[in-house]
């Protein structure tokens, strides 16, 4: 079984996810599908089948967000000795060789991931560049514009 990493941050929103789909969306939903049976025939009940749709995704949710909870390996950056080497949660701030733009990521597991809140996927080609390299490394990226330089200015263990 292939772990997949994810920060404690993602995990918690996850299980946050998952008992909102339990506790609440569940029962909800179940409460729809009883009324709409009320109302009589089921072939021809919109709201019946409209009720019975949202079950479907709201359990097929459940049992996605169980299967990634049960195959994370959960990282805790913040108990990891601190170094100026770029892993698996830091925050790293980098600079563009081009325009000196300092841009700031988190790495952080794919389901995490989050370009406005500049959290970036640890599959991205971005990140894959940058694991492994340490501050003042200058680092090649591939991007669909053409090839970048960026500069590894901080690394931050938080």
């Amino acid at each position: 079984m292939i772990k997949i990493p994810m920060t404690v941050e993602g995990a918690k929103a996850l299980e946050v996810e998952l008992e909102q789909l339990k506790k609440v969306d569940r029962p909800r939903i179940v409460a729809a599908i009883a009324e709409a049976r009320e109302h009589g025939d089921l072939k021809e009940n919109a709201e019946y089948h409209a009720a019975r749709e949202q079950q479907g995704f709201c359990e097929g949710r459940i049992q996605e967000i169980e299967a990634k909870l049960s195959n994370a390996q959960i990282i805790d950056i913040s108990k990891l000795p601190a170094s100026d080497k770029v892993i698996f949660g830091v925050t790293v701030d980098i600079i563009n060789t081009d325009n000196d733009a300092v841009t700031t990521y988190k790495i952080v597991g794919d389901d995490e991931a989050d370009v406005k809140a500049n959290k970036i996927s640890v599959n991205s080609p971005i990140a894959r560049g940058l694991i492994g390299k340490e501050v003042g490394d200058i680092v090649a990226i591939r991007t669909p514009g053409g090839v970048v330089e960026y500069e590894i200015e901080d690394v931050r263990y938080i």
